[in-house]
């Protein structure tokens, strides 16, 4: 199923590891930074109910 890469084989695959790593991080730090953010936006909107 893979194609044949020769000797570029080493390159080609540490390539489409690095870019796969890089996607994954990017990801967690976005779900992160949601989370982060979503429960700084429910603390200041508590603040504001309390304060009418």
């Amino acid at each position: 199923m893979m194609p044949e890469l020769g000797k570029y084989a080493g390159t080609v695959l540490s390539s489409y590891a690095v870019s796969l790593v890089l996607i994954v991080l990017l990801i967690v730090v976005s779900v992160l930074r949601s989370r982060r953010i979503k429960a700084e936006l429910q603390r200041i909107e508590e603040r504001q109910k309390k304060n009418g």
